[in-house]
């Protein structure tokens, strides 16, 4: 799973079967500390998220099996939102 910023949304009217249902939303990737981390994606949006949430996203293989029909071709979906989250930079020591 990855963090990510929702950016925008996506009409697309025609759609195959297993994504007639599904919304979707551009997300933008982002690193441990909340700054862009890579290219915008299109995400099947299964969380009900809007314009600005800070959301996890699978990606991948995984992407697919979240939503209603599997194996249907998505690159990510969004499958949760985050409230809050901290970076602990130091755990455990430096490693020699």
């Amino acid at each position: 799973m990855h963090l990510a910023r929702v950016i925008g949304r996506v009409v697309a009217t025609r759609r195959i079967t297993g994504l007639a249902t599904e919304k979707l939303l551009l997300v933008r990737p982002l690193d441990e500390h909340g700054e862009s981390a890579g290219n915008t994606l299109v995400a099947c949006d299964i969380a009900n998220s809007g314009l600005g949430d800070l959301v996890h996203i699978c990606d991948g293989r995984e992407s697919t099996l979240a939503l209603a029909e599997t194996y249907v071709p998505v690159d990510a979906t969004i499958v949760g939102h985050v409230e809050q989250f901290e970076v602990q930079e130091d755990v455990g020591g430096s490693a020699q």
